[in-house]
């Protein structure tokens, strides 16, 4: 393996099924994912979680905190501070309902997985520390689902922060996937006086690692990722802090960024518009193909 992209194995049964007419793609699911950074002496770093090996998607993998929307994230005017949700409808190319669920999910599922609250008293402060049993039962009645994210927020008289995230970019599941999500990522910094944990069932593992020593576990091969997880990473290598980053966030292109496949001789051809590095040539003939490797977790760190 070349590199630590993450490749499903029946995948090409499945793009040659799409080709044929004999699969049909399923709607995507709208989903939020965050790069959570802090600054250290050698420049940022950022939070990622490593799925755990018997997760039937993308398991092993290296990802960032997130996860799909609550359908109860948009039923109701949730207590907000930051851009106005028509700013963030416009931002995120969807109406103002949506907007506040994608953001919404974004910060619960910061909170869910990580332990860390994007949310405070008021529009100009943000809680402290969030490891106390009562902030541990609110964040397991949130994961069961017994408690939506607005009943917590009002529960706590708590406000969103929106203006504490940046929108990154957004990515969306090939078509020939059997699970597929439309996913919008976005960068935060770790508020003053909170810290991470590892809170997923999903992850066995839990990492702050400088995005450069990150890529280069990946290019190695040690590291696995899938393709939005080391594309957005990449586009953090130019900024020194996470002010930087986050103050970059406006001007990010949010054009989703979804995979094509196509039949070409005896090949099938994967390729992510916009990211050659990911392009791949599968037989098409082949009806089945070897897993990658399982990563080295030599390479930096875990998640």
């Amino acid at each position: 393996m070349a590199n630590g992209q993450w490749y499903p194995p029946e995948w090409p049964d499945r793009i040659r099924a799409l080709a044929d007419g004999s699969l049909t793609p399923v709607a995507p699911r709208r989903a939020a994912t965050v790069l959570l950074l802090k600054d250290t002496p050698d420049g940022p770093v950022v939070h990622m979680l490593r799925r755990r090996a018997s997760m039937a998607f993308a398991g092993g993998a290296y990802a960032y905190p997130g996860g799909g929307v609550d359908p109860r994230d948009d039923d109701r005017q949730i207590r907000w501070a930051g851009p106005t949700r028509a700013w963030w409808a416009d931002r995120l190319g969807v109406d103002a309902a949506a907007a506040q669920a994608i953001v919404c999910a974004a910060v619960r599922e910061t909170y869910e997985e990580a332990g860390v609250l994007l949310a405070g008293p008021d529009p100009d402060s943000v809680v402290g520390d969030t490891t106390g049993d009562d902030w541990e039962a609110d964040r397991a009645a949130l994961v069961a689902r017994e408690l939506s994210f607005a009943e917590f927020l009002d529960r706590r008289g708590l406000v969103l922060r929106s203006d504490l995230l940046g929108a990154w970019a957004r990515w969306i599941t090939p078509e020939f996937e059997a699970r597929r999500y439309d996913t919008w990522f976005f960068v935060a910094a770790l508020p003053e006086g909170q810290r991470t944990r590892n809170a997923s069932t999903e992850a066995d593992r839990t990492v702050w690692i400088r995005p450069a020593e990150a890529a280069a576990g990946y290019d190695r091969g040690e590291l696995l990722m899938m393709p939005p997880t080391i594309a957005t990473l990449r586009r953090l290598l130019p900024y020194g802090t996470a002010a930087e980053a986050l103050a970059a966030a406006p001007a990010r292109e949010m054009t989703p960024v979804l995979a094509t496949a196509r039949l070409q001789g005896d090949e099938i051809i994967l390729s992510w518009p916009g990211h050659e590095e990911f392009t791949k040539h599968v037989p098409a003939t082949s009806s089945t193909t070897t897993a990658p490797p399982a990563p080295s977790t030599t390479g930096g760190g875990s998640a």
